[in-house]
């Protein structure tokens, strides 16, 4: 295998992983349809959601030029089974009381505004354009989720229990969004995404931030944590998302309308 193409294989697992967590996380926000605990927020979800689906088809339909098998953007959503997926295990996590949901959103777009806003200074001409365009949703995501967390946390005691009690849960599984692996690394030396240090110094800055003004307790960033998910290891959740997102496109394949 030639450099070029070794270096053309990484950045479509990378671009992958942009999109696969978009894309679960924001399956798993539809799931809240009908049963968010205002209108307001039931809006709200459905805007966010809407959002990721279309930056992850913006990641996928990127991928898919650089898919050595030639497959399309809705083939890479929906044909690929759950070891093939590399999204983020914290976006496949269930989305549980409100608290859990929020706390898990927060966490997410903390860490997906820092990436996108660094990115707008990718040396892929392509990956910067794309994160450009995305910066602005991302940002809104993020205001919206940390005005919930303080809300929760700086409430009643029994919401500030409710959300801390999320935080600790939750907290798990954000070691992998600071962790970077050889495919990323190598990206890194080329200029084409941030470094690590960068992201983790930033993202620790907003949850610091946040956390303390709701109130809540950091948790120890020395805990054991799950990693696994951009490497296309999973828990048990993702297989119940993909039968249920993927159940069209699998049932009828290539199907098309009339």
């Amino acid at each position: 295998m030639t450099t070029t193409r070794l270096q053309t294989d990484k950045l479509f697992q990378y671009l992958l992983r942009l999109a696969d967590s978009n894309l679960i996380l924001s399956q798993r926000l539809c799931e809240m349809c009908g049963s968010a605990p205002s209108l307001e927020e039931e809006l709200a979800i459905s805007n966010v959601s809407l959002d990721l689906i279309g930056q992850a088809r913006n990641w996928y339909e990127y991928a898919s030029e650089l898919d050595v098998l030639g497959r399309s953007a809705d083939h890479l959503a929906f044909r690929r089974d759950s070891h093939e997926f590399y999204n983020l295990l914290l976006v496949e996590q269930h989305n549980g009381n409100y608290a859990d949901t929020i706390t898990r959103q927060f966490f997410f777009d903390a860490w997906h505004l820092t990436i996108l806003e660094a990115l707008q200074d990718s040396t892929d001409a392509r990956i910067k354009g794309i994160a450009g365009k995305a910066v602005k949703e991302a940002s809104y995501h993020l205001r919206r989720s940390s005005q919930w967390m303080i809300r929760l946390g700086d409430g009643t005691p029994f919401s500030h229990d409710k959300i801390q009690a999320s935080v600790d849960q939750l907290w798990r599984f954000t070691g992998e969004l600071l962790t970077l692996d050889d495919i990323e690394i190598s990206l890194q030396k080329k200029g084409i995404i941030p470094s690590a240090s960068m992201v983790s110094q930033l993202w620790k800055h907003t949850v610091e931030s946040v956390l303390k003004k709701a109130t809540l307790k950091l948790p120890d960033y020395n805990a054991w944590m799950y990693l696994g998910g951009k490497q296309g290891e999973h828990t048990e959740h993702l297989g119940f998302i993909l039968a249920e997102m993927q159940y069209l496109q699998r049932a009828y394949p290539d199907a098309k309308v009339w």
